[in-house]
C-alpha cells in the first residue's frame, strides 16, 4: 500500500469532496505537491484554509482557480453539481497534465460525458461515495474508463480508502451499487425512526427510545464489524428458541421484508435510470 498521494486537486470541495479531503488530512499520509481546493465563495475556502497542507481557492475571488489548481495536479477530483460538470471539463481540459488521473464525484455523470470533453485518452475514473465518508465509513464505487491503468486505480483506490471501504464495479453496476450503499444510510435512518417510535408507544419517553434505537443499531454493527461473523449467524445467537426474539423476527419475516427491499432498491434503481435519460 502505498505511503504518500500525488498532488491532488478538488474542484468543488463540498460536503462530498470536502469529506474526502479532510480524510486525506487527518489521515497524515503525505502528499506530494501538495492540495489545492476550490469553492464558489470566500466564506466557504475558508472553512477549508486551515487544513494543514491545503491552500483553499475561492472563485469569486480568483475566477481562474480551477484552471490554477488543475494545471498542476496529478489527481483532480470532480466534485461540483453534475449539472456543472461539462463547463468545468471545458474550462480545464487545455491546462490538464497528459498523466493525470481525473476523478468524478458527480453523480450520473457517465465516463462518456468526460472523454466527450477531455478525449477518449483521458484517465478517468468515476466514483460513488456515500454520506458516512464524513466520519471516514463510506462505501465508495469505483468504475474505470477504459483508458485508466491499473496503477491509476490503485491511486485512486488508496485515496478513497482513508475514508472507508472500496468496491470496483463495471460502470454498468455503479446505478445498482448507488441503490444499495448510495440510498443505504437512509434504509438504516428510517429503521431507527421506526424502531424508535415502537419504544415511544410502549412508554419511554422521546429520548430513553431515541437512546434505546440508535445504540442498538451503533451497538449491533460495531458487534457485527469486531466479529467478523456473518450477520445471520449473529442474528441466530441473539435469536433463542421459543424466545422472545423468534417472535418478533418471525413476524418481520411474515411481513416480507426480502420482496419490500427488492422492491426498494429496483424503485431507486427505475430512478436512476430515469435520471440518467433526463426525466
Amino acid at each position: 500500500m502505498a505511503d504518500s498521494l500525488p498532488s491532488l486537486a478538488f474542484l468543488g470541495a463540498g460536503s462530498m469532496g470536502g469529506a474526502i479531503l479532510h480524510g486525506v488530512v487527518a489521515s497524515g499520509i503525505p502528499v506530494e505537491g501538495g492540495i489545492v481546493a476550490t469553492n464558489r465563495t470566500a466564506q466557504k475556502a475558508a472553512a477549508l484554509a486551515d487544513l494543514s497542507g491545503v491552500t483553499a481557492i475561492a472563485l469569486d475571488e480568483h475566477p481562474d482557480g480551477n484552471t490554477d489548481a488543475a494545471a498542476s495536479a496529478r489527481v483532480i477530483l470532480i466534485g461540483v453539481k453534475p449539472a456543472m460538470v461539462p463547463d468545468l471539463l471545458r474550462e480545464i481540459a487545455p491546462v490538464l497534465r497528459p498523466d493525470v488521473i481525473v476523478v468524478s464525484l458527480a453523480a450520473g455523470v457517465t465516463l462518456a460525458t468526460f472523454a466527450e470533453h477531455l478525449g477518449e485518452d483521458a484517465r478517468v475514473i468515476r466514483s460513488m461515495p456515500n454520506t458516512p465518508a464524513t466520519v471516514g465509513k463510506a462505501v465508495t464505487g469505483l468504475a474505470s474508463g477504459p483508458s485508466a491503468r491499473p496503477d491509476d486505480v490503485a491511486v485512486v483506490r488508496r485515496l478513497f480508502e482513508l475514508v472507508g471501504a472500496v468496491i470496483e464495479v463495471p460502470e454498468d453496476m455503479i446505478d445498482a451499487l448507488s441503490t444499495i450503499s448510495g440510498s443505504g444510510p437512509a434504509y438504516v435512518f428510517l429503521l431507527i425512526e421506526e424502531l424508535t417510535k415502537a419504544a415511544i408507544g410502549k412508554g419511554f419517553t422521546d429520548a430513553d427510545a431515541r437512546l434505546m434505537a440508535e445504540q442498538t443499531f451503533i451497538g449491533a454493527t460495531a458487534l457485527l464489524d469486531a466479529s467478523g461473523e456473518d450477520p445471520a449467524e449473529l442474528r441466530r445467537r441473539v435469536t433463542s428458541p421459543k424466545g422472545t426474539t423468534e417472535r418478533a423476527v418471525a413476524v418481520l419475516q411474515d411481513a416480507h421484508l426480502d420482496a419490500v427491499f427488492a422492491e426498494a432498491t429496483d424503485a431507486a434503481l427505475a430512478r436512476a435510470r430515469e435520471l440518467a435519460a433526463g426525466a
